[in-house]
């Protein structure tokens, strides 16, 4: 068989090689770390992830189609759970003989022949194809503050993804910096957990939403087909002011709970999610501040004229792309920096066949489906059972990306979601499944979703999926709502699709 090379065994790395040997290929898996599952491995150096953490996605959304999580598992698994659920995704599909854990990878070139050279401490391996899976969060992000190297609180200056002790922050007063989940979940463990007082600090105040609604999993409800088709069919105004007025309807505007007000455009304020942020800035448990202005040994300045001083500060201010083994002519040649690789949907390079990038984007949302539809796009174009795109096709994608540069780096994972569905041939054919038609446009994207048609498809996929939608309470039936009719119909009108006008007038409608 061909050898294919993997970079990662994280959920990436692991997906992408169950995907190559159903294709024929052979992955052999590279990974640094002295076990498998990334981030969810839980190893100091390796992982973000502390040990109280769970799952921001539910078990449904934080799963591969072939294996749903066992019945015990909670609605939200702990990272424990999910370093346990990856072994035994690998085991089910044979995979740990292809890992070569502790093996770090020191540098990937080609060579004169067009081939891929990996080279770990062992030596040197030459491979036709490799997928670069190591993941789009493990290098912290540090903002430039001024007068921060002088800050002397007792605790000092840290990043989320060495968060590990809660326990260490008792009786402190923390500055945590950053609107992203990490930097609201830790806010809230800290504040739940003994610190004597805890400020939030944000350039801008996202949109939050939390992770039930009404009981249900917001990834059950906020991340649909729906919502990934109107942002292809309306102007984005009028797709920003829907989604503004879902999240006010179920999570009301941060303004409302005493923290700052975000724009009225939610696309320039952005979304995160935290169960608890909310409620204990409400109580008082939790200061939202402006953006840091300066830094003075323990006392932090902010624009607003006030000052406070801290014992620590905690930057939740993400990642910059880190791909040390890359040679530097090929990180030209992806014009990369801390945020961009020039890609074709986030994937192939233009220039360097053979190469592919997996999991490589910011994904609002459930990151587990929109891997498992990337990893098969890739293994299904390698193995030849899907066409690669053309040379006009990869520039035409390359100009795409370049025009987002400078704007928000991440995508919701509805629009990730169809994104590589469509490329891999596997999104539902509606047409086929008018039963489950409210399912399909205003349930979950789950990964079982994708095994209905095309390649890989399953013949229990859609009672599964059915199954699926009904969780947590979601959806009790197949019949659309009012409201879900008149914004089907809309849709439809705004496609100009017969075949989806069809789909959509066949949807059994409540009364």
């Amino acid at each position: 068989m061909q050898r294919v090379a993997v970079i990662g065994a994280g959920p990436g790395g692991i997906v992408a090689a169950r995907y190559l040997k159903s294709e024929g290929l052979e992955p052999v898996v590279f990974e640094q770390g002295a076990r498998l599952g990334g981030q969810w491995s839980g190893e100091p150096g390796h992982s973000g992830v502390w040990p109280l953490m769970r799952t921001n996605t539910s078990r449904i959304m934080t799963s591969f189609s072939d294996l749903p999580h066992e019945d015990s598992t909670p609605t939200y698994p702990t990272n424990t759970a999910m370093g346990e659920y990856l072994e035994r995704y690998a085991r089910q599909f044979d995979l740990l003989p292809s890992i070569r854990l502790g093996t770090p990878v020191r540098e990937l070139s080609q060579d004169s022949d067009g081939k891929w050279v990996v080279r770990t401490d062992a030596g040197e391996e030459t491979f036709e194809q490799v997928i670069v899976a190591t993941g789009r969060y493990n290098k912290p992000a540090y903002p430039k503050v001024p007068g921060l190297e002088s800050f002397s609180g007792s605790a000092g200056v840290s990043h989320a993804f060495s968060y590990k002790r809660p326990e260490a922050f008792r009786g402190s007063r923390v500055l945590v910096a950053g609107c992203s989940i990490s930097a609201l979940e830790i806010a809230s463990d800290l504040a739940m957990l003994g610190a004597s007082r805890v400020v939030v600090t944000n350039r801008k105040q996202r949109y939050i939403l939390p992770k039930l609604i009404s009981g249900v999993p917001t990834d059950h409800v906020a991340f649909n087909r729906f919502a990934a088709l109107a942002e292809e069919s309306f102007p984005m105004a009028a797709v920003g002011e829907g989604l503004r007025a879902f999240i006010l309807a179920s999570a009301g505007n941060p303004e409302q709970f005493g923290a700052s007000r975000p724009s009225e455009n939610i696309f320039e304020a952005n979304i995160s999610q935290s169960q608890f942020f909310l409620p204990l800035v409400a109580e008082g448990r939790i200061v939202t501040k402006p953006w840091i202005e300066s830094v003075d040994g323990q006392t932090v300045h902010f624009p607003d004229g006030t000052s406070e001083d801290f014992d620590a500060i905690v930057f939740g201010t993400g990642y910059d792309v880190n791909l040390p083994f890359l040679l530097a002519e090929i990180l030209r040649e992806l014009n990369a920096d801390e945020h961009h690789l020039d890609l074709y949907k986030f994937t192939f390079p233009a220039r360097l066949r053979g190469l592919a990038f997996l999991g490589m984007l910011g994904v609002v949302g459930p990151y587990f489906p929109v891997l498992e539809l990337q990893a098969r796009w890739i293994a299904y174009t390698f193995s030849g059972a899907q066409p690669a795109p053309s040379a006009e096709e990869l520039q035409a994608g390359l100009e795409a990306y370049r025009a987002r540069r400078g704007g928000p780096q991440e995508l919701p994972c509805h629009a990730a979601a169809l994104l590589f569905a469509r490329a891999a041939g596997v999104e539902p054919n509606l047409g086929h499944w008018a039963a489950l038609g409210r399912g399909l446009m205003f349930g979950p994207l789950t990964p079982t979703s994708f095994r209905m048609n095309g390649r890989d498809s399953l013949p229990d996929a859609p009672a599964r999926f059915a199954e699926e939608i009904k969780a947590f309470g979601c959806m009790s039936s197949n019949q659309l709502t009012p409201m879900q009719a008149g914004q089907l119909q809309a849709l439809a009108d705004a496609r100009d699709d017969a075949d989806f006008a069809r789909f959509v007038a066949s949807i059994p409608v409540s009364h």
